[in-house]
């Protein structure tokens, strides 16, 4: 079944989980784990979909009037990169 449990062990684990947390509170802890799981597959689909689908590039958009994209002169002149070595 679950790996290497028979379903002695399960029966085991289950009765031992009755009596520490009794009956009434067994749906509620079944709930919120489900729950859990549920939000745990839903992230690891968005971390998929994000690594495998590229993003679309946003066109930069310009001020009215101006039909080119001005860029000031710390942009055009970088400093180089300091160096490890």
């Amino acid at each position: 079944m679950f790996g290497n449990l028979g379903f002695g062990e399960l029966m085991v684990i289950l009765v031992i989980v009755l009596v520490l947390f009794g009956a009434k509170r067994i749906p509620e802890i079944s709930a919120s784990f489900g729950k859990g799981i549920r939000e745990f597959k839903k992230n690891v689909n968005e971390v998929e979909r994000s690594i495998t689908e590229p993003e679309p590039r946003a066109e930069p958009r310009l001020p009215a009037g101006e039909t080119t994209i001005r860029r000031e002169a710390a942009e055009e002149t970088r400093p180089e990169p300091k160096r490890l070595l």
